[in-house]
């Protein structure tokens, strides 16, 4: 069992460009003294390495700023995390779609089918910044959608759409290990559905897009989805499934995110906008996916692929 005062540093890189060595790790280990330190070992050689000590009056951010400077200039995340007592290997996975379990933005994408990219990209840049409120923000995007048809979609989740690399196995890995997991996007159905399939989510939620004679009516269904209704959605899944919140993670990239990722266990800010990335108590920003199950202690050989 974890010591309950005890920290774990984590270091991640890039899984097609692993950059981490027993010299880099050897330097980092000396930084700490011998008493402090309760074990280390390789998750993946040269792609994650973990250390696990004692804890340090100043939860371990010193360590994490000195072992950032021994890597500078590496594309690696560096992590420290409490190791308290509660399981690393989450039960409940709630985590965003757009630029997070997908690559790309779908209001984006179907904004350039409708000759209004241009425009809906600067808000939503705006708004996963934390600088508009999202429900209006959503709203003033679809607005420009209206007229569209909607067999275009099948065409821009056919053509436009690429899953993140990792999302498969972090989903597939967390399953495997009794995790129950669900897609909460402030997106559309549209699209959560046939990427919750495609990925193994066990549910996804998401906002519903208005039509009529097969085309966009520029609005979407009450209530909209937004950061309120993501954090309520890990309460209740983790209430519905038994799961203590100390024992879920939460990831995502936007202001959206902030409520579910604060409130999780693990909460991960991926590729995330500073505001996000700030406040996570892990972030990623070079590696994929898989990352997250690093961050739980699993090792190459125990994910599923």
């Amino acid at each position: 069992m974890p010591d309950p005062s005890s920290l774990v540093l984590v270091i991640t890189a890039p899984e097609k460009a692993p950059c981490l060595n027993a010299t880099l790790t050897d330097t980092i280990t000396r930084i700490i003294a011998k008493d402090a330190i309760i074990e280390s070992r390789w998750l993946s050689t040269g792609e994650a390495w973990e250390l696990r000590l004692v804890t340090q009056a100043d939860g371990g951010q010193r360590l994490k700023q000195q072992a950032s400077t021994v890597l500078i200039g590496l594309p690696v995340d560096v992590n420290i995390l409490p190791d308290d007592g509660a399981p690393r290997r989450k039960k409940l996975l709630i985590a965003d779609m757009d630029s997070t379990i997908i690559e790309q933005e779908c209001i984006d994408e179907i904004a350039d089918f409708a000759g209004v990219r241009d425009k809906v990209s600067a808000v939503t840049e705006s708004a996963m910044r934390g600088e508009l409120d999202f429900a209006e923000a959503l709203k003033s995007r679809v607005a420009l959608l209206a007229g569209l048809e909607v067999g275009l979609l099948d065409e821009i989740i056919g053509s436009r759409i690429s899953i993140m690399p990792g999302a498969r196995a972090l989903v597939a890995t967390m399953k495997a290990h009794g995790a129950h997991t669900a897609l909460v996007s402030g997106g559309f159905t549209y699209f959560t559905d046939r990427i919750a399939n495609s990925v193994g989510f066990d549910i996804s939620q998401a906002n519903q897009l208005c039509v009529s004679d097969g085309r966009l009516l520029g609005t979407v269904k009450q209530p909209i989805l937004g950061r309120q209704a993501k954090l309520e959605a890990l309460k209740s899944e983790a209430k519905l499934h038994g799961i203590p919140l100390s024992q879920t993670l939460a990831v995502g990239d936007g202001a959206n995110d902030l409520a579910m990722i604060r409130k999780a266990g693990l909460g991960v800010a991926y590729r995330a906008k500073p505001i996000v990335a700030s406040e996570a108590k892990a972030a990623i920003k070079h590696g994929n996916l898989k990352a997250l199950l690093y961050l739980q202690g699993y090792t190459r050989d125990e994910l599923v692929e």
